[in-house]
């Protein structure tokens, strides 16, 4: 009972306060509450009872969305505040995040920086130290997805993409996929599935380099074709050029070459050269293709292409589907395959990790002029 009295005084004395506070306000116009019998006093309660009951009204619906609304990414209040989160340097999550995307990328990348993938074997160790407790790293294909504590590639094969997560806290790797390779064990007859590929030569050494047939194959399907490798090349970029009607494709690339070709890219940048009109006329070629189709002339029978670290390129800057005038002199001819020469001459010197073959070609009635590179491991010149 005495509760009762001091909040119903509690609140008379507060009606009081917002009462006086209004008759502090200029008197208006009578309204027209007013002229059908209400008193001045009865109608200044009546708007300072109104205007409150709408405010109420108004405050809630605003938090209501305030506490339900979704951004146009789709995330909600809680998912806004982990986004921000992993942008604020002050969260302790974000160091543990960071180091392991890091460690995830930072090899990927290579020597010239502009690497988007790593190529692994099913569950291989991604990295030497363990991560941070409580780090978990997610992998997705879209279709399949799997978790682990211990920075080990996915048991299947695919092309994934990566995230690491603390607690509640996510922070996806930007531009990179995982590659995981399918065991060449699983090839049959020469196929896998409907894919056509054939068979590799015995290993066997030459130029005291061992060649031997791929462990594995990146298996690409139609929805992950323009996966990006690189800053300038895709997954589609390498396919041979046979059974374009098949699904999924099976393929050879190694990201040693990858890197080699972003770092002549670069080279010929600093000469003034656009690179954004590289093509690659002839990438990954099967054991298959490699003996009967197409063009097979100047074809080695141990091509690097059927291992996955040669491709054959011509800047296309201006889009018209051959060699561009890379000297400027006028003329498309061997000589603008040379400027790409020198350029590979020059990124060989500085990075001996990447030593291998480069050879010109003149064009012919079916193409222009294009220049081979390759990482075999020693230095060759044609």
């Amino acid at each position: 009972m005495g509760d009762g009295s001091k909040s119903s005084s509690t609140f008379d004395h507060l009606w009081s306060t917002v009462e006086h506070w209004a008759e502090s306000f200029p008197e208006v116009a009578p309204s027209r509450w007013h002229r059908k019998g209400m008193s001045r006093r009865a109608e200044r309660r009546f708007n300072i009872g109104s205007s409150i009951l709408i405010g109420l009204i108004a405050f809630g619906w605003m938090w209501t969305i305030a506490t339900a609304r979704t951004d146009a990414s789709g995330l909600s209040r809680t998912g806004g505040i982990i986004s921000r989160a992993l942008t604020d340097a002050r969260s302790p999550n974000v160091a543990f995040l960071t180091d392991v995307a890091l460690g995830l990328v930072t090899p990927a990348q290579g020597e010239s920086g502009r690497l988007r993938a790593r190529v692994e074997d099913p569950g291989a160790r991604l990295s030497d130290d363990p991560p941070p407790a409580s780090v978990v790293t997610t992998f997705s294909t879209g279709a399949a997805a799997e978790s682990t504590a211990v920075l080990a590639a996915p048991r299947r094969s695919g092309i994934w993409s990566v995230a690491v997560a603390v607690g509640n806290a996510i922070r996806p790797v930007a531009d990179f996929s995982l590659i995981t390779l399918k065991p060449a064990s699983e090839k049959r007859g020469g196929r896998i599935g409907l894919y056509y590929i054939g068979n590799w030569p015995s290993a066997r050494t030459s130029g005291g380099v061992t060649y031997k047939p791929p462990r594995g194959f990146i298996e690409v399907t139609q929805d992950k074709q323009n996966t990006m490798l690189s800053d300038h090349f895709r997954l589609r970029d390498f396919f041979p050029h046979d059974q374009a009607s098949v699904w999924p494709k099976y393929i050879v690339v190694e990201m040693k070459l990858i890197d080699k070709l972003e770092l002549i890219l670069a080279d010929l940048e600093k000469q003034g050269i656009p690179s954004k009109g590289v093509r690659v006329m002839s990438g990954f070629r099967t054991p298959q293709y490699n003996a009967g189709k197409g063009d097979t002339r100047g074809r080695a029978s141990l091509s690097r292409h059927m291992y996955g670290d040669a491709a054959d390129i011509f800047i296309d800057n201006d889009g018209n589907g051959s060699m561009d005038d890379l000297n400027g002199d006028g003329k498309v001819n061997t000589d603008d395959a040379r400027v790409i020469l020198a350029a590979a001459n020059r990124v060989e010197a500085a990075h001996p990790s990447l030593i291998g073959g480069v050879g010109v070609y003149p064009g012919t009635s079916a193409h222009g002029p294009f220049t081979h590179i390759d990482t075999r491991g020693y230095p060759a010149r044609w």
